[in-house]
């Protein structure tokens, strides 16, 4: 049996009972928190994603559901925020949940819990829509964590699709078919512009190409992601590589350099993968530093990672020749 399963079964089983005893030094709680996010690390080991792992039993006193959670650095790297792939654990029960879920705790702090669960609803039915062709192969049934705590009923409201899994009975082959498939799904949700509305896309990209959207979409993620501009910054001049604007220079700009008036530009190679290829990049030789005007023009080229071309499209006070 994959060893994956046994281990989230065997938190199933013992949850009901450990939660009764005092969080603080827990063995259990360690055994969740370390040792299942180990294996469930180990399991991406041979599959194309680059993915954060955690595993929880709460924060300071044990949370009504446990969970093992995978996390895409482009969206989330918690279970606050975003949208990600959770194993949900039914501790009454011991069924155990695989789900394409949402931050719950953003969305109550944004909406309240009352409408924050009307809201999560309305996404997990977007999330569905858009990576249908996954959807259909997955339960798209309500999921039962046998808790009406706040949290616990945000998961089961930002709920999209997924599996149950009994105790009694469980398919190795399915088990892990599905946490495949789920993985892809979660990726080919990334690809296909998140949980963010068509219409705002297709706005942001400034084309009615649904495939141009999706890339322009995944890479002004990718530059948005947590850690990918301050360490472009730091490797590179603050200063645009398009039109030579220095922001220190030509708006007596003093601030940290993270902060700096001038966007980081993922190059081409992203525009060229197809759904569902691996997106991983290398800092900072996949990046240029520009201003936000040389930044958009870039993307309006038919190949965004050619610099000078865009140097010689520019015709004012800033322009420079590099040496």
């Amino acid at each position: 049996m994959s060893r994956l399963y046994e281990m989230l079964a065997s938190t199933a089983e013992g949850y009901a009972y450990e939660r009764a005893k005092p969080f603080a030094g827990s063995e259990f709680g360690n055994f969740v928190r370390h040792d299942l996010a180990l294996e469930a690390k180990k399991r991406l080991i041979f599959l194309p994603y680059d993915l954060t792992v955690k595993a929880s039993v709460g924060a300071g006193k044990w949370a009504g559901v446990p969970w093992l959670g995978f996390f895409d650095p482009l969206i989330t790297k918690s279970a606050t925020n975003g949208f990600y792939v959770v194993y949900l654990i039914n501790a009454q029960t011991r069924d155990i949940y695989l789900s394409l879920n949402q931050g719950t705790t953003a969305v109550y702090q944004e909406f309240g819990e009352t409408r924050g669960r009307k809201v999560l609803e309305r996404r997990a039915l977007d999330i569905r829509e858009r990576v249908s062709d996954f959807a259909n192969n997955f339960d798209i049934s309500p999921i039962d964590l046998g808790s009406d705590e706040s949290l616990p009923s945000g998961y089961a409201a930002g709920h999209s699709f997924g599996r149950r899994y009994s105790p009694e009975v469980i398919d190795e082959d399915m088990f892990d078919s599905d946490f495949e498939q789920m993985l892809a799904a979660y990726e080919a949700l990334i690809d296909r512009g998140g949980t963010t509305p068509t219409d705002v896309l297709r706005d942001d990209a400034d084309s009615t190409s649904i495939e141009e959207v999706r890339k322009y979409s995944l890479s002004k993620r990718i530059e948005r992601a947590a850690g990918v501009r301050k360490a472009v910054l730091q490797r590179r001049n603050a200063v645009c590589e398009g039109c030579g604007f220095d922001p220190e220079v030509h708006m007596k700009y003093s601030g940290p350099p993270e902060k700096t008036p001038l966007d980081v530009h993922h190059t081409s190679p992203v525009n060229w993968l197809a759904e569902g290829e691996s997106r991983r990049y290398k800092i900072p030789d996949d990046f240029y530093v520009l201003c936000p005007t040389c930044h958009r023009m870039i993307h309006k080229q038919s190949d965004p990672s050619d610099l000078d071309y865009l140097r010689d499209s520019i015709q004012f006070v800033h322009k420079f020749k590099p040496k």
